[in-house]
């Protein structure tokens, strides 16, 4: 089973640029690929169409996450609800020496979970509301809860994550992180679990650092 490795370009034309700007300029200058490994085919084969595109500024690491799938919800609008029973995308990563992980955690309509962690239930610090904040959001659904929706539809989330909450130095960064990204939809009439870089596990566990692959910088 082989790690997947992206580069991340540096992009100065986002800086000072409103979200919705980003969310645009990222597919001219973010560095594609796609969310597209189904581990757990027998349980779970469904897999939305979804791509990433990253990129980074000085002090700033953008995601835009495009999808295109069968059934929408986006019951919680409150930072630190549970996003991932909602149709849902995440980041997780990893510092170089580091026995923690963080995992960033967002509904289509742009609320975050996000917390450190050891493993799934080991060593859980959920972020503040203050760091939340910080977090740069934009959605093509808005920001308002809906219920469950049939159908086929396509949207867009980018995200802009201060490199000071991801621990990081922006003047020092690091040559590369681990990480890995994820689509999922855990309580909803299309339960799936997708990852970027593949995972060797009986049932659905993102929570395995030991399966993300590289982030470069």
């Amino acid at each position: 089973m082989k790690k997947r490795q992206i580069t991340v370009p540096y992009a100065p034309q986002l800086e000072g640029q409103s979200v919705e700007h980003i969310n645009r300029l990222l597919d001219e200058c973010g560095a594609m690929t796609r969310i597209d490994c189904v581990n757990w085919q027998k349980q779970y084969p469904y897999m939305p169409l979804t791509t990433v595109a990253i990129a980074r500024t000085s002090t700033m690491l953008y995601i835009k996450y495009m999808v295109n799938g069968t059934m929408l919800k986006a019951l919680y609008s409150n930072d630190l609800d549970p996003v991932y029973k909602d149709s849902c995308v995440e980041f997780f990563c990893q510092l170089p020496g580091m026995d923690t992980y963080m995992n960033f955690e967002f509904n289509c309509i742009g609320t975050c979970l996000a917390s450190t962690r050891k493993s799934r239930d080991e060593g859980i610090v959920l972020r503040t509301p203050e760091e939340l904040k910080q977090i740069i959001r934009y959605s093509s659904l808005g920001k308002r809860a809906f219920c469950e929706m049939e159908g086929m539809f396509e949207w867009e989330l980018t995200v802009g994550i201060p490199f000071s909450i991801m621990g990081i130095d922006p003047t020092h960064l690091p040559e590369k992180i681990s990480g890995n990204f994820y689509k999922c939809a855990d309580d909803t009439n299309s339960p799936h679990f997708v990852s970027w870089s593949p995972i060797d596990t009986p049932e659905p566990d993102f929570h395995r650092p030991e399966f993300f692959g590289d982030i470069l910088f």
